[in-house]
C-alpha cells in the first residue's frame, strides 16, 4: 500500500521545490515569482526508504468566486480531501503572515491531518518565524530547507505514524536500523514474471487557449486541470496515471507554445522548456488545433518538431461542432498536410468537441494505432525480399561516367519510429530524392502511414553474407 501526502501553503512558500525534493526529480517549475503552480502536480516519491504519492498545489488564495484564484483553490482543497496527511510549508524567514494564520483554521477544521512545516530554516534567520508558527494551533513545526535538504530526518519521523497508520510503512525499529546496511539483492532473486505493461506516455499538446486541458479533463472524465477562457493557464507539464479500456497510459497536459519570439515572461519560457522535454519522453502526441484556426504557421512547427523528435502524432481538431462548412475545412487540412508535412504522409487526424466529448473515443482509437504502427519490427527477409523487388523496377539512378550504385542489403535497427539501414557500395552518391522513394515505398508497402521513418545508407558490403553460407 501507500499513501498521499498534499504539500500546501500560501503563494511562494517553497511548496515547488520541496515537492521536486520529495520526488527526486526536477518535475514542478521553481521560480521567485508568486503563483507559478496552478494545477496540482501528482509524483511518486520517497523519504528515507518510505514510499509515498506527493501532491504539489497552487498557492492557498482565500476566493471562491468564477476567478483564476478561486479555480486554483477548489484544485487545492481537492488535494487535501484526497491525501491521507498534509503538509502545510511556511515561510520562516517571512514568519507568520495573516494569510498562513487564515489557511492554518481552514486546515485545523478538516478531517485530513496536518504537519506543519517550518520552510527555509537553514542558518539561523529561519529560527524567530519557526518559533512564531507554534501560535498556528498545528502542532510543533518541523523545521526544514527544501532548497538545501535540511530536515529530510526530522520530516520522516513526523510522517511515519501516518504511514504507519496507511499500512505503507512495515518495517519495524531493527529493520529500520539495518535499512542502508542491507545487503544488495540479487539480480537473479528478483521475479520478472507478471509485471506490469509499462504505460503508454501520451502527451497533449497545442497552441495556448485549443482546449487541451478540456480534453484532458473530459479523457479522465473529472475536473482535474484548470481550465477556463483565458489563454495560458497551465503552466507546468502535468502527467496523471490513467487507465483506457484496460490499456496503462500516462497523459501528460502541457503549457501552450507560441511563437519563441513572442515569448519573454521568464515563466512562459519555462513552460515552454517544460513542453518541449514532455515532447521529448512521449511516444504519441496529440497536437490539438482550434477548427477556427487549422494548421497554421505554430501548428506546423510544433507538429515538425514532434515528427523531428520521432514521435507518433495525432492530429485532433477540436471545437468542430463550431465548423460551418466541415468537408471545406477538411480538405484544406488535408491539402496543407501533403505540402508541409509530406514526410508523415497518412497523419492520423480526428475531429472532437473536447466539451461535449464528441470524437474524443475515436481519437483514442487512433492514438493505439498509431502507437502499434511505431512500434513495429519487420523481418529482414521480407525487407531483402521488397528490396530486391524495388531495384528490379526501378533502379538507382546512374552515377556519373555511367556506372550505377549497387543496394546490397538492408535491415531494421530499431522501432520507436521504425528506423532502416541499406548498405550501398557509394552511400554518399545516393540521391536524396531516391532515398525519399524508398521510405515512401516502405511506408505504402508495409502500412507504415502517419508515423515518422528514418533511412540511412552505409557503405561497405553486407554483413551477413558469410553467415548465408
Amino acid at each position: 500500500m501507500t499513501f498521499t501526502v498534499a504539500i500546501v501553503g500560501r503563494p511562494n512558500v517553497g511548496k515547488s521545490t520541496l515537492f521536486n525534493r520529495l520526488a527526486g526529480r526536477r518535475l514542478a517549475i521553481v521560480h521567485d515569482m508568486p503563483g507559478v503552480t496552478r494545477d496540482r502536480r501528482e509524483a511518486a516519491a520517497s523519504l528515507l526508504g518510505m514510499e509515498f504519492r506527493v501532491i504539489d498545489t497552487a498557492g492557498f488564495e482565500d476566493a471562491h468566486d468564477e476567478s483564476i484564484e478561486a479555480r486554483m483553490r477548489y484544485q487545492t482543497d481537492t488535494a487535501v480531501a484526497e491525501a491521507d496527511v498534509v503538509l502545510m510549508l511556511i515561510d520562516a524567514r517571512a514568519g507568520v503572515t495573516p494569510l498562513d494564520a487564515h489557511f492554518a483554521d481552514y486546515l485545523r477544521k478538516q478531517k485530513t491531518p496536518v504537519i506543519l512545516v517550518a520552510n527555509k530554516c537553514e542558518g539561523k534567520a529561519g529560527a524567530p518565524g519557526m518559533y512564531e508558527s507554534y501560535g498556528l494551533g498545528l502542532g510543533e513545526p518541523v523545521p526544514f530547507s527544501a532548497e538545501h535538504g535540511e530536515g529530510l530526518a526530522e520530516l520522516f519521523d513526523a510522517l511515519r505514524p501516518h504511514a504507519e497508520a496507511a499500512g505503507a510503512l512495515d518495517f519495524d525499529d531493527d529493520e529500520e536500523d539495518d535499512f542502508f546496511a542491507a545487503d544488495p539483492v540479487d539480480d537473479e532473486e528478483i521475479e520478472t514474471e507478471d509485471r506490469p505493461e509499462r504505460p503508454l506516455q501520451l502527451v497533449i499538446v497545442g497552441r495556448p487557449n485549443v482546449g487541451k486541458s478540456t480534453l484532458v479533463n473530459r479523457l479522465l472524465g473529472q475536473d482535474r486541470m484548470l481550465t477556463g477562457p483565458e489563454a495560458g493557464l497551465t503552466r507546468d507539464a502535468i502527467s496523471v496515471d490513467w487507465d483506457h479500456q484496460g490499456r496503462g497510459i500516462r497523459l501528460v497536459d502541457t503549457a501552450g507554445l507560441r511563437k519563441r519570439a513572442n515569448i519573454e515572461d521568464p515563466v512562459e519560457k519555462l513552460s515552454a522548456s517544460n513542453t518541449l522535454e514532455a515532447i521529448r519522453m512521449a511516444e504519441v502526441v496529440v497536437l490539438v488545433m482550434d477548427s477556427a484556426a487549422i494548421l497554421d504557421k505554430q501548428d506546423l512547427t510544433i507538429a515538425r518538431m514532434v515528427v523531428e523528435e520521432g514521435r507518433s502524432l495525432v492530429i485532433a481538431i477540436n471545437k468542430w461542432d463550431a465548423v460551418e462548412k466541415p468537408q471545406e475545412a477538411l480538405q484544406r487540412l488535408a491539402d496543407r498536410l501533403e505540402t508541409s508535412l509530406p514526410m508523415v504522409r497518412g497523419l492520423p487526424t480526428v475531429t472532437i468537441s473536447a466539451l461535449t466529448g464528441r470524437g474524443v473515443d475515436k481519437m483514442m482509437d487512433a492514438v493505439l494505432a498509431v502507437h502499434k504502427t511505431w512500434n513495429r519490427r519487420i523481418p529482414t527477409s521480407q525487407l531483402n525480399r521488397w528490396l530486391e523487388d524495388v531495384l528490379s523496377h526501378h533502379p538507382p539512378p546512374a552515377m556519373p561516367g555511367g556506372r550505377r550504385l549497387k543496394i546490397r542489403y538492408m535491415t531494421q535497427i530499431k522501432a520507436r519510429p521504425p528506423t532502416f539501414v541499406i548498405f550501398a557500395s557509394k552511400p554518399e552518391q545516393l540521391p536524396e530524392s531516391y532515398n525519399r522513394y524508398l521510405i515512401n515505398g516502405l511506408r505504402e508497402n508495409f502500412k507504415l502511414a502517419g508515423v515518422p521513418m528514418r533511412l540511412y545508407v552505409r557503405g561497405g558490403r553486407n554483413p551477413y553474407a558469410d553467415k548465408k553460407k
